[in-house]
């Protein structure tokens, strides 16, 4: 090989690493939302794995905790990207009490960008339980599981 060829190899290969850290932290969350679960069990995962931010970026006055996706992380629910990841646990340090009355002892979900008509249709297809709400109208869509 002529060094020009080598040179060129490397470069491509140093550029496809670089990319492959982007590709390997895709994750789909699709089977977490089958509401058999706990916040602290859909929650921890994501944030030792560094999919989400650990302080979360809202708490509602009813504590539900907002954490939003770590830079470079590409989850999905149903085939749509995830804006936001929801969660409460009662007496769980991985979450923070609101000012308000807590929804319930443990609740999580997500907030995907896409139409809730479409985010509903295939949540139903995936076996999904979980409450679909509208957000922003054909923008954002609430997927949530109560009180599991």
């Amino acid at each position: 090989m002529t060094k020009a060829a080598l040179q060129t190899l490397a470069v491509l290969t140093a550029i496809g690493a670089g990319f492959f850290p982007v590709l390997c932290r895709a994750y789909a969350l699709d089977p977490q939302l089958d509401c058999k679960s706990s916040a602290h069990a859909f929650i921890a995962p994501l944030v030792h794995d560094r999919y989400i931010d650990p302080s979360p970026m809202r708490v509602e006055a009813n504590s539900v905790n907002a954490f939003r996706p770590a830079h470079g992380s590409a989850l999905t629910a149903f085939g749509f990207r995830v804006y936001a990841v929801l969660g409460y646990q009662h007496d769980d340090a991985i979450f923070k009490k609101g000012s308000g009355e807590p929804i319930t002892d443990s609740s999580y979900g997500v907030i995907v960008v896409g139409p809730t008509e479409s985010v509903e249709m295939r949540a139903r297809e995936a076996g999904s339980d979980a409450v679909v709400q509208q957000v922003i109208p054909l923008v954002l869509t609430a997927v949530f599981c109560n009180g599991h």
